[in-house]
């Protein structure tokens, strides 16, 4: 997703031409190397090259003044973010960074949150009803411009009163299609709890025998195996044109998708009762692989009564970097190996009739560039090898999908 942006935006040359078709850009988005990307469809010189070709710990990253644990805060501020955007739970950090590292007590108790249903930079132009992709959400607008102006009225003007009434955090709930208000996130009363995978040996499709569970398979159960091959990645739905190219809008049906061998899908019974999700989503699966070195990627979706499963979060791992991004460790094929992978953060409310379901995969193209599984720097290379990939859950691997669960 990151190609258009370059080309767009970060181009040192702007009387080059820009890409005008569709299949312009997808060419460039299936171009190898990855660092000829850009070069492929005759892109002004970039920082492309610099971006792509260093490790996420690389020092070179640290002139961009990029936030730190211990970086000192001394302005109130007023995040603005969305569940279908990229990066809400990065936003929720931030503030958590701004709060915890403030300087003074007007910067510590001034740090506030809006996080609504929009894709990116949409929340002031929502609509009703609200239809983020192919989902309808009720009506979720808000006044977005008249709380810009009371922040401003209460920073520039002194004129605090709409502000010291605003919640510290203001969220919407999908499904129950409502505004919340709280002073954390997540709010007081979530619990976290474990959904366990299980299956049969056969998860391979939503047609296969996955299911999650919040109770873990009591003795040995077999393992799950796809082959992931990079030069047939799984698609990310939606892609789309305009300044959006390489990316989709909101969310998507994945009914297709999980008819793939590759994709793997462990879905709860029918639900009873409703479920709300509200925080952070991480899973935490036990994997090997015949390559040195793969991609996982999980997905947390709702699944409706007539099959529709649309995504509310998901995220991805490269394994080299399961001990941090500071260090490359290399798999061993056949060893087993314990990681996890964070979901973002969301709100959902899974009612009645609904299941849940976990996807797992090693690739969501062109969203995330694939792993070629050689082990090398991936970056540069232009030969694949297909890795045979499998996700372990038994009393002895326990792999498991830990969602907060609010309101019980």
């Amino acid at each position: 997703m990151w190609v258009p942006h370059f080309h767009q935006s970060h181009g040192k040359d702007r009387s080059r031409p820009q890409p005008k078709t569709d299949e312009e850009y997808k060419r460039a988005l299936g171009t190898l190397p990855v660092i000829d990307m850009l070069k492929s469809i005759g892109s002004p010189p970039t920082d492309w090259e610099d971006w792509v070709s260093r490790d996420p710990g690389d020092p070179w990253f640290d002139r961009f003044g990029f936030l730190h644990e211990d970086s000192t805060i001394d302005i109130p501020a007023l995040f603005v973010n969305s569940w279908y955007d990229v990066g809400a739970a990065d936003a929720l950090h931030q503030r958590r960074v701004f709060s915890s590292r403030a300087a003074s007590p007007a910067a510590r108790e001034h740090q506030h949150i809006i996080l609504s249903p929009a894709t990116h930079c949409g929340t002031t132009s929502l609509e009703a009803p609200t239809v983020v992709g192919e989902r309808e959400l009720g009506d979720a607008r808000l006044d977005c411009w008249q709380i810009y102006l009371d922040w401003f009225d209460c920073w520039l003007k002194e004129q605090p009163d709409r502000i010291e009434r605003m919640p510290r955090v203001q969220y919407y709930v999908m499904g129950r299609n409502e505004w919340r208000a709280a002073s954390e996130f997540p709010p007081v009363g979530v619990e976290l709890q474990r959904w366990f995978l299980r299956s049969g040996g056969n998860a391979n499709t939503r047609l296969g025998n996955g299911t999650l569970d919040i109770h873990p398979r009591p003795g040995g159960e077999r393992a799950d195996v796809f082959a992931y091959d990079p030069g047939n990645p799984v698609p990310f739905p939606g892609v789309q044109g305009g300044n959006s190219r390489g990316t989709t809008l909101g969310a998507r049906d994945y009914q297709e998708i999980e008819l793939r061998q590759d994709v793997l899908c462990f879905t709860s019974e029918i639900l009873g009762e409703g479920v709300e999700v509200t925080g952070f989503v991480k899973a935490v699966l036990f994997v090997s692989s015949s390559s040195p070195d793969t991609d996982f990627v999980a997905r947390l979706l709702d699944v409706h009564p007539d099959e529709r499963a649309y995504d509310i979060v998901d995220g991805i791992l490269r394994v080299r970097y399961r001990e941090g991004f500071d260090r490359k460790v290399m798999m061993k094929p056949g060893e087993i190996y314990r990681i996890e992978i964070d979901l973002d953060a969301t709100s959902n409310w899974f009612p009645p009739g609904h299941r849940i379901r976990l996807e797992i995969s090693s690739s969501s193209f062109p969203r995330f560039d694939r792993n070629l599984n050689t082990g090398g720097n991936n970056w540069d290379e232009t030969e694949w090898e297909v890795a045979h990939n499998t996700v372990h859950h038994s009393a002895e691997f326990p792999s498991y999908v830990l969602l907060p669960i609010a309101g019980k």
